[in-house]
């Protein structure tokens, strides 16, 4: 942690300050970010929440429940939630591995690669953080996979396709109505490498796509129309070909949409958003494109990262 960064965010953020005030000022925030080890700070931690829950009575809980968005039920039934997720795992390509992903990630799972603020996540007492997405864990496992394949051939151009369905949560607040603390999204990642001519894109991101729509249909959605963003102009070619690819899709329509700011610097070289038209209304269900996080993750400049995600609570209701 940069030294500087709390006193500087202390002067800026008037509850951090408030808190630091009456915790002895910002050294705090030293001892406990920089200078206690990470079995320290989760051994003083445990003890600062079980003090805590030591003094909630059964009443303070229901209270607590009551009002804590995080732990309300999903407004989908079960039973609705199952057949989308079914219908979609169903429809996966040939070659994806379907797993299940653990609930929680190493500490910084989402901001020191995927660049998500930390305070959009939630944090564990020992030394982790709740899923926030399942393309994560899912990058995670995919890359230490493919470190598997490079440490045995340099040059391995091996896919590792990996797909999970996963309730995840997510700590920012969002006033729409609709949004939800915590949600079901099924992940998929494709990872490799760059093989030349931009074929890793092209063919992962057509396969992405085709799935996508054909996984909607298999949902029940009667239509489907994915928009495509160029980043980078090197990739324009791909955008073409990918378009001339899926002009038949059934079921669904592939444009280019030149207009999307979201995602940038999220997403490098291209990323797509995914709506479904259900009784003349258009409803965003899905959002993927490529990230840099195997590069990282693995060391190696060469690796290539696709990842999809899509919504499966909002295709249940």
């Amino acid at each position: 942690m940069n030294r500087d960064g709390p006193e500087e965010e202390a002067v800026t953020d008037p509850a951090l300050r408030r808190v630091l005030r009456r915790a002895g000022g910002p050294e705090v925030l030293d001892l406990l970010g920089d200078e206690l080890s990470g079995s320290d700070l989760t051994t003083l931690l445990l003890e600062v929440f079980r003090r805590r829950a030591a003094r909630r009575t059964p009443a303070e809980v229901m209270r607590r429940y009551r009002s804590d968005r995080f732990v309300a039920p999903a407004p989908a039934g079960l039973a609705a939630l199952r057949r989308t997720e079914d219908a979609l795992l169903s429809a996966l390509p040939d070659g994806f591995e379907s797993l299940v992903l653990a609930p929680v990630l190493p500490l910084a799972a989402h901001s020191a690669v995927a660049t998500v603020d930390p305070r959009k996540v939630i944090a564990t007492v020992r030394g982790g953080e709740v899923a926030a997405d399942p393309t994560n864990g899912l990058a995670l496992e995919a890359s230490s996979r493919r470190s598997r394949l490079l440490a045995a051939n340099p040059r391995s151009s091996t896919l590792v396709r990996l797909a999970a369905s996963q309730r995840i949560v997510r700590a920012q607040h969002f006033d729409r109505p609709g949004a939800l603390a915590h949600f079901q999204i099924l992940g998929l990642v494709t990872a490799g490498r760059d093989v030349g001519d931009r074929d890793f894109e092209r063919q992962q991101l057509t396969e992405h796509l085709a799935f996508t729509t054909q996984g909607l249909a298999a949902a029940g959605v009667p239509g489907t129309e994915i928009r495509i963003t160029c980043l980078d102009e090197v990739n324009r070619p791909v955008v073409r070909r990918v378009l001339d690819a899926l002009v038949t899709l059934p079921g669904g329509t592939v444009v280019e949409d030149a207009t999307r700011s979201s995602g940038r610097g999220y997403y490098t070289d291209l990323c797509f958003k995914v709506f479904a038209r259900v009784g003349g209304e258009v409803v965003e269900v899905g959002d993927g494109g490529f990230v840099d996080w195997s590069r990282h993750l693995t060391g190696n400049r060469k690796e290539r990262l696709l990842i999809t995600g899509l919504g499966v609570d909002r295709l249940a209701s």
